[in-house]
């Protein structure tokens, strides 16, 4: 099994992220931490660890400050940043301080799931040791590589999107489309349409709420919590 911490410093985001990375086989989290001081100490006291996914906005240090601390205290972790920040600066120093991969929030599952399947890949390839010819590195190197997150339909937002998925995600319960239009200020037919888009995906689950006469009411959760 490959060992992962996630560290975010949203607790509810950091728990979705690890029941996604413990839906793929061969992965198991080792721990979670919501902040830079957290994170190190998890790191120096974790008897095993493989993989780190790495907020970069943390309240008391940036993710990047992490793994360079990380780096100097002789820690060879592997690190995939997981996070909303996306300029080209911060991207450039990720790379620079050896992160293997860059998820930009948001994200559903397949996503993450990719950067995943694409590093246990890379760890199977590497397992051999020994010298390579120019296909394997060309291989080795080729493992990290994923494609993009299908885009969504023609005629949807990505901002309505997240709206949608952020309101599901921090429920308490199953929400039907008019509580979610209620929270998010769209029409009860918009919340409609991107809740059954989530549901097709895989990302939110459909749960029927019978009532005493009529036909039941539709109500959608988020697929982690289900």
């Amino acid at each position: 099994m490959i060992e992962v911490l996630v560290v975010d410093d949203d607790t509810r985001v950091a728990r979705v992220n690890a029941a996604y990375v413990e839906k793929v086989p061969g992965f198991h989290v080792a721990g979670e931490a919501h902040s830079a001081a957290e994170a190190l100490r998890q790191v120096e006291e974790l008897p095993r660890l493989d993989l780190v996914l790495m907020d970069h906005y943390l309240p008391d240090e940036t993710g990047l400050a992490v793994v360079q601390e990380m780096r100097r205290r002789g820690h060879e972790t592997d690190v995939i940043m997981v996070t909303a920040a996306r300029d080209i600066s911060t991207v450039q120093a990720a790379m620079r301080h050896g992160a293997l991969q860059y998820l930009v929030k948001p994200f559903a599952f397949a996503g993450l799931r990719a950067k995943l399947e694409a590093y246990a890949e890379l760890r199977r390839a590497l397992d051999g040791g020994g010298e390579a010819e120019q296909a394997e590195v060309d291989r080795i190197f080729g493992a990290l590589s994923t494609p993009s997150e299908p885009e969504l339909p023609k005629g949807h937002s990505p901002t309505t999107a997240e709206l949608i998925r952020q309101s599901l995600m921090n429920a308490e319960g199953p929400l039907s489309a008019q509580e979610i239009a209620e929270r998010t200020g769209v029409s009860r037919q918009t919340a409609q349409r991107y809740l059954k888009l989530l549901e097709r995906t895989g990302r939110a689950r459909l749960t029927l709420k019978y009532g005493d006469a009529g036909r039941p009411e539709h109500r959608y959760v988020w697929a982690t919590r289900a």
